[in-house]
């Protein structure tokens, strides 16, 4: 294997697999539902190496409340006068057009940014994601916990403004470069993933029906089936209380969410879970907002004596999923 470094690399050395491009991008929203907004975006354009072509930058105006102001910073009065999104999508489109997407929690914001473009009847010009938190974990960095400022921190990137999303973009390309650089060193294969548009979308909030999910395009449709990627982990067992999550676990949903029920799933996915489409003695966990609703997954994590937690809870626990094999 060719060894690779940061300094310089010869084009004919560098992994003639690995995108041409990347799109570092950072999205504050109104809140994390699928009917929230983005309030605003930022993009770091880089080469094939990880090296900054150039940056971008805008406020959106979300037209309606902006959410978490104590996290984003960004009041109804500051937003007022920014453009709205379809009058910035050309030009975000620009930014991201022939380049794969890099984020911390790919989908969070790959599915926000399809959601906008859906919106404005449009779709955005992205076909593959790589989220930074899995590419860590391919390269097994000694990280305290998944978070953005831990990485930063592992390659002395220096945050100025937390959740400002110029300056998150501005981090995770610092960040992702070394990253890059030492996955093409060590032959990592990136952990690149299909990103789907939306084709279709409806603002009006989704009602709950017995049988029926929340969907991308709107309220009254089916959720359409697609296979996830097995967990290549061995499930270490049952999830216990005050503990973390493990990677490989099997984790199950049941009911409404008020996050996409994709996204959910995604998220787990990416944390090194297993998704289970059913309960079984092997289940490590099962995430519903209705414990005492009476569907085949709740009934039988009761028989089985499944751990149970809500969608506020699980959320939480993903944010520090424990490495494989960890004690």
């Amino acid at each position: 294997m060719t060894m690779l470094d940061d300094r310089t690399t010869a084009d004919t050395t560098w992994p003639t697999a690995y995108p041409q491009g990347y799109a570092v991008v950072d999205v504050e929203t109104t809140g994390l539902a699928r009917d929230d907004r983005i309030v605003s975006a930022a993009v770091y354009r880089l080469d094939a190496r990880g090296e900054v072509e150039d940056h971008w930058y805008t406020l959106v105006n979300p037209r309606r409340d902006p959410g978490p102001i104590w996290i984003h910073g960004l009041t109804s009065e500051m937003l007022s006068d920014a453009p709205l999104f379809e009058d910035i999508a050309d030009e975000f489109a620009e930014r991201l057009a022939d380049r794969v997407l890099v984020a911390h929690n790919a989908i969070f914001d790959w599915q926000m940014i399809a959601r906008e473009y859906a919106r404005a009847s449009s779709a955005a010009p992205v076909r593959q994601r790589l989220c930074t938190i899995a590419l860590s974990k391919e390269l097994n960095l000694p990280l305290p916990n998944h978070k953005l400022e831990s990485l930063a921190a592992h390659y002395g990137v220096v945050q100025q403004r937390a959740h400002h999303a110029l300056d998150d973009a501005r981090v995770l390309a610092e960040a992702f470069r070394p990253s890059l650089h030492a996955a093409a060193r060590d032959g990592v294969r990136l952990p690149l993933l299909e990103c789907r548009p939306l084709t279709e979308w409806s603002d009006s909030p989704a009602r709950p029906r017995v049988g029926y999910q929340a969907s991308y395009g709107g309220g009254g449709s089916w959720r359409a089936s697609r296979k996830l990627t097995p967990s290549p982990y061995p499930n270490p067992g049952r999830f216990e209380d005050g503990k973390p999550l493990k990677q490989g676990m099997r984790v199950a949903f049941s009911g409404d969410t008020s996050v996409d029920r994709e996204l959910l799933e995604d998220r787990a996915v990416e944390a090194g879970l297993h998704v289970a489409t059913s309960v079984s003695r092997l289940t490590s966990l099962l995430v519903t907002n209705d414990p005492d609703s009476a569907t085949s997954k709740t009934v039988k994590a009761k028989a089985f004596g499944t751990p149970v937690v809500d969608e506020a809870a699980f959320t939480q626990l993903l944010r520090d999923v424990a490495p494989a094999g960890e004690k």
